[in-house]
């Protein structure tokens, strides 16, 4: 647990999610505006969390639907050159997730820097983006071998738009990841970005791996982070911050100062 505070300088840390707009190749993307579009809105959700207070930022392509599980590498260099543009700017710990690719999230942490990535790292699953598999060994080799064996890896082990093949609960999946392939935080989903994450299943899966740190990952908001707080050990948020709570909109500065009082407030 002691590698929070190393990373993060504080107990109950709040990631906010900088949601990149589409990628070349991606079909949203703005081939007007180009990259430098790209750039400058990234550039300002950053600002907002920054000025807002969260203690931590994560860069991740959220506007490259529909997604792969394998992604372009024009997806990977595109955000590796939008967060080196902003790294003069970026003075807060920062983390990267390239959706839903685990190995391509590690190449992008080493290339730009990040102290930690959030991924589907193990399981195997029915998904929106068809049959979806893993291979965590093979990935955390892949991390030793490129020197990025510092960068702390977040599982997602109950990912959004997807459900797990094997009948198991969600505290056996929690303990067997957990002793199986050494993760450095565990996450929680609701369904989709923006939906509540179940405080019960929080506390399910807290009770069974109390040793590792444990996020709330999606639809953490002022009305309930308190109670979601009470049990996680951190929280992931992108759709509250957004202007009118809409994930697709630019962050709003007013809600991410209104939110992270609450948490100070909170965590005394």
């Amino acid at each position: 647990m002691s590698w929070l505070h190393d990373v993060f300088g504080t107990h109950k840390p709040i990631i906010g999610m900088c949601h990149l707009r589409a990628m070349p190749g991606d079909p949203g993307y703005d081939r007007i505006g180009g990259m430098k579009a790209v750039v400058e809105a990234g550039r300002r959700d950053l600002l907002a969390l920054q000025e807002g207070g969260v203690d931590a930022v994560m860069f991740s392509n959220e506007f490259s639907r529909p997604y792969l599980t394998q992604v372009e590498t024009v997806t990977v260099a595109a955000m590796a050159r939008l967060i080196g543009e902003l790294l003069p700017e970026i003075h807060i710990p920062f983390g990267v997730n390239v959706i839903w690719d685990a190995r391509a999230s590690i190449d992008l942490a080493a290339a730009v820097g990040a102290k930690f990535v959030r991924e589907i790292f193990t399981g195997v699953y029915a998904s929106d983006f068809g049959l979806w598999n893993t291979n965590c060994g093979a990935v955390v080799r892949h991390q030793y071998a490129i020197g990025a064996q510092d960068v702390r890896l977040l599982f997602n082990i109950y990912p959004e738009a997807a459900k797990y093949l094997a009948d198991r609960t969600l505290t056996d999946i929690a303990v067997s990841t957990a002793f199986n392939t050494l993760p450095d935080g565990i996450c929680v989903s609701g369904i989709t970005a923006g939906q509540e994450t179940d405080t019960s299943l929080l506390a399910e899966v807290k009770r069974a791996v109390p040793d590792i740190p444990v996020f709330a990952n999606t639809g953490v908001r002022l009305d309930n982070v308190e109670a979601q707080l009470s049990v996680a050990d951190g929280a992931i948020v992108g759709t509250y911050f957004k202007q009118d709570g809409i994930t697709w909109n630019p962050v709003d500065v007013r809600r991410v100062k209104e939110f992270m009082a609450v948490v100070r407030a909170f965590r005394g």
